[in-house]
């Protein structure tokens, strides 16, 4: 094998890992903050109190999290990818879908025994209670529009489209995202939180997807990879 490509191969490589390792690590950070009441919590709860505000568009920006709202978006981009993946002759044309499917189920099973766990109170705009870390809505967007995202990509055909695509994606995560902060449903830590959770998640399924669909995609690889 050329130099070169040892070198691309190993430069890949080290990227794979920071694009796992950091959300990880900061993942990692944010929770012991949390679970210790540390001086990053004291932080972000001043920060809460300069930036909710409730109002009409924050309540319907947070909606965007809501799983009647995300998941139905989901459930379309896996229908339209798996008819294509079918189309193209892809012996495991369901395999792309299974995966997406499996991410979004992985949310509830993460988030529900962390928020148990670690007992976070809400803000003073919600009713005395516990569980808002991570913040459950933040991660539902960012999985189901991400992985929406991550499936449609390969089968457009112009950059522009694709990063039109990828624009609106983050339009919807982080409208979701500021809506929860502003109409004080979360912390900012609890969005922050799930946003570095959802990137390993999300990471994971674009290294699953670009390894075994690259073959059934226009342009192969590079389409996945893009």
């Amino acid at each position: 094998m050329p130099i070169s490509a040892n070198r691309e191969r190993t430069a890949f490589a080290g990227s794979l890992a920071l694009l796992l390792a950091l959300p990880a690590l900061f993942f990692a950070l944010i929770t012991w903050q949390v679970a210790a009441d540390g001086p990053l919590v004291r932080l972000d709860e001043r920060l809460s109190r300069a930036l909710v505000n409730p109002d009409r568009c924050s309540e319907l920006l947070a909606d965007l999290g809501n799983i009647p709202v995300a998941v139905p978006v989901l459930a379309v981009a896996l229908g339209y990818v798996a008819v294509r993946h079918r189309d193209a002759g892809a012996d495991r044309w369901w395999l792309p879908v299974a995966a997406a499917v499996l991410l979004m189920a992985l949310v509830p099973a993460l988030v529900v025994p962390l928020k148990a766990l670690l007992a976070r109170p809400g803000t003073p705009a919600e009713p005395p209670g516990t569980g808002y870390y991570p913040s459950g809505h933040t991660a539902t967007a960012a999985v189901a529009y991400g992985s929406a995202t991550l499936l449609l990509l390969p089968w457009l055909r112009t950059a522009l489209a694709r990063r039109a695509l990828a624009a609106l994606c983050a339009a919807l995560v982080l409208g979701a995202s500021y809506g929860l902060v502003r109409r004080g449903y979360h912390w900012p830590l609890d969005v922050v939180g799930s946003w570095c959770l959802c990137a390993v998640l999300l990471s994971s399924l674009w290294l699953f997807l670009r390894r075994t669909t690259a073959a059934d995609v226009p342009g192969g690889t590079a389409a996945v990879g893009r």
